[in-house]
């Protein structure tokens, strides 16, 4: 008897089983012995929090329902590698992916669901002509294959959502909610997302994310002002801002703390307090009443200061230290106190919502620019600053190794400011962009110069960003360089003169401590420019290397048979073995950037993956030999092709019994 061996699951996360586990983490009570949902029970556990009533607020439009559907609904796609397109692919922990967004967020939902730590994404604002949108709506890998040509679309047609549309807004909002719904998965329980967006559809993106991040996890409305100069000719007002929502994963998000001399600037230090600046302000009252902290003062004047309506802050000893160390003072006239709060023991400043300081966070002119700097011809209308992409990451208090999303990257700004940022401070964030190749204008610049696609432009951006960054480092340890020999320049003179005075010791000490200074700073920015990353893996959506059985079969008799048949040799005879390797290690949970090692046992090549925790051997002739070393190396994971056993099914029992003996309890096929 064959053992059975269980098979790769080749398709993305199901959705609609997550949602499922969650519940069941929660409300392990309300489930059948079959995993079954028994609403009833649901009811009663909730309680009074069931709302029965046929009218209730919400949000609803056209199309809202097959959004879930759309969700639920698994991709059998894959990533495939594009080495030729990608710089130090083997080291670097960037990724640029090609494709559509809501494909390939579905397909990495198994292997980054939770690890994302910010996402910043600069949507289509619905302005008429900026978003593509298929006329039979039916959004999947199909879609996507019929857009970008690799497959007939049968006359299908794409257009614009053009605003005379009778559904203008809600086909925006059926594009827009089930990408927002994967990205929120993606998010770690500290991770935030920023939304750039216009008047046009912000209070519809505030209720799509109210839905499903919960209006308890808004966390605001940063106001973006995008224009360094007025529009003189406008009819109405000149629109000079963006809106940027931000939303927690979890309600409790908070942004970090920034350096912001605009929010410093009325703490002074008029009397030369020994503690430094202080702001005087009025003590803080008591939010609810309470009968001790009701208590007259007397000041030195001994005028009566009666306390406010719910009385003081504080209890009256602990007012009366605060009198005695002067954090509380009473005024000159004595007739009222002051409270003294010191900037030294601020831990920090909450950030503005109005982001209108064009020195921090930029502007659209300046975006422009930035891009024309790399790319010279006019290859992107609507660029964003990377000055505002730098504040984002570092409020949203970015370190090492956390992970930067952007599924709308457009010219890649996000990626630009990730390298440039992590340039500055030294810590090491990564990136993943992903961009539709829209087909660029064939009247447009960018066309003319040969970007066919949006796609092209944003991976040139970054290879170009990247080189130079790179010269910058290397012009910047250059300039120290020549500092360095100045310095010692001046240090050789103290000793070639034995004969200096003890005033000019000092100065010797001095030269010293420079040299040694410079040293240390030129080591450091050597060991930026070995530390940084500036490469990127470039992955392309693609069908699946597999034939994946379709669902959808016509039931008669001869299209059963023709399915069958198709799928007697299941994998793709065009498939290359890199990526094969890569779909399966997408599809069992790994990231894209996961160490790969080449390792040859029993004379096959073996692929270890993340230090041995999986092995994958995609040999088409699998020996007794070769299971057991595998098996030896005692990995977590086994995949290996169906294909290999040449239909010996003594061979596969013995691999099933020969993986138990070793303690591998997931081994598979595919």
């Amino acid at each position: 008897m064959t053992l059975p061996i269980d098979r790769v699951d080749l398709e993305s996360l199901d959705i609609a089983d997550l949602q499922q586990q969650k519940l069941k983490e929660l409300f392990p009570e309300v489930f059948t012995e079959g995993g079954k949902i028994d609403f009833d029970k649901l009811k009663l556990t909730l309680g009074k929090a069931i709302d029965t009533g046929k009218e209730r607020f919400g949000m609803n439009w056209a199309g809202k329902a097959d959004c879930y559907k759309t969700i639920q609904q698994p991709s059998v796609a894959t990533l495939v590698p594009a080495r030729d397109e990608s710089i130090d692919f083997d080291t670097t922990e960037n990724l640029f992916i090609e494709g559509d967004n809501l494909e390939v967020l579905k397909l990495l939902q198994k292997s980054y669901l939770g690890k994302v730590k910010m996402i910043y994404i600069d949507p289509p604002y619905n302005t008429g002509k900026d978003f593509i949108y298929p006329d039979n709506y039916s959004e999947n890998l199909d879609t996507y294959l019929e857009y970008t040509g690799q497959i007939d679309g049968e006359g299908r047609k794409f257009n614009s959502n053009v605003d005379t549309d009778g559904r203008f807004h809600s086909k925006w909002m059926n594009m827009m909610y089930p990408r927002l719904f994967l990205a929120k998965n993606l998010l770690r329980e500290d991770g935030v997302i920023f939304i750039s967006i216009d008047d046009n559809e912000v209070k519809n993106l505030r209720s799509l994310c109210d839905e499903i991040f919960g209006e308890e996890s808004f966390i605001g409305n940063a106001i973006w002002r995008s224009k360094d100069n007025s529009n003189n000719d406008s009819k109405k007002f000149s629109c000079d801002h963006n809106h940027t929502l931000v939303y927690g994963k979890r309600n409790d998000w908070q942004p970090a703390k920034l350096s912001d001399d605009s929010k410093r600037s009325h703490f002074k230090n008029p009397d030369n307090d020994p503690k430094g600046a202080y702001f005087d302000g009025n003590p803080l009252n008591s939010p609810s009443y309470r009968e001790n902290l009701i208590y007259d003062l007397y000041s030195p004047q001994n005028y009566k200061i009666s306390p406010p309506k719910n009385g003081w802050r504080w209890s009256k000893d602990i007012m009366e230290e605060k009198i005695k160390t002067g954090e509380i003072r009473f005024t000159e006239d004595g007739q009222s106190i002051r409270r003294r709060t010191y900037l030294c023991e601020m831990e920090g400043l909450p950030p503005s919502s109005l982001w209108i300081d064009l020195d921090k966070t930029g502007h659209n002119r300046q975006a422009k620019y930035e891009l024309l700097n790399l790319i010279p011809e006019d290859v992107f209308q609507t660029p964003k600053p990377i000055k505002l992409l730098k504040y984002i990451a570092q409020l949203s208090d970015t370190q090492d190794e956390d992970i930067i999303l952007d599924f709308f990257a457009g010219s890649a700004t996000t990626a630009h400011a990730v390298m440039d940022l992590n340039k500055e401070d030294g810590i090491k964030r990564r990136f993943i962009c992903v961009q539709l190749p829209e087909l660029t204008d064939e009247k447009s610049e960018a066309y003319k110069v040969g970007y066919k696609t949006i796609a092209e432009i944003s991976k040139e951006r970054i290879r170009r960003a990247a080189a130079k960054i790179k010269e910058e480092i290397e012009q910047s340890i250059a300039t120290e360089k020549r500092k360095l020999i100045s310095y010692q320049s001046e240090l050789q003179k103290f000793s070639d003169d034995l004969l200096y005075t003890l005033d000019r010791k000092q100065e010797h000490q001095d030269a010293e401590d420079k040299v040694h200074a410079q040293v240390k700073l030129i080591e450091e920015k050597q060991l930026l420019l070995e530390k940084i990353d500036l490469g990127f893996r470039v992955f392309k959506l693609q069908k699946s290397n597999f034939k994946v059985w379709d669902a959808n079969t016509e039931k008669d008799a001869d299209a059963i048979q023709q399915a069958l048949e198709l799928h007697i040799d299941h994998i793709d005879p065009q498939a290359e073995q890199e990526a094969i390797l890569f779909e399966l290690l997408l599809k069992s949970g790994f990231e894209l950037t996961t160490p790969i090692e080449n390792l040859t046992l029993a004379g096959k090549t073996v692929f270890s993956i993340a230090e041995g925790a999986l092995l994958i051997c995609l040999d088409k002739t699998l020996t007794s030999e070769v299971i057991k070393a595998m098996a030896e190396l005692n990995p977590s994971r086994v995949i290996c092709l169906d294909e290999g056993f040449q239909d010996n099914d003594q061979l596969k029992t013995n691999a099933v019994l020969i993986m138990k003996s070793k303690g591998v309890n997931d081994f598979r096929t595919v």
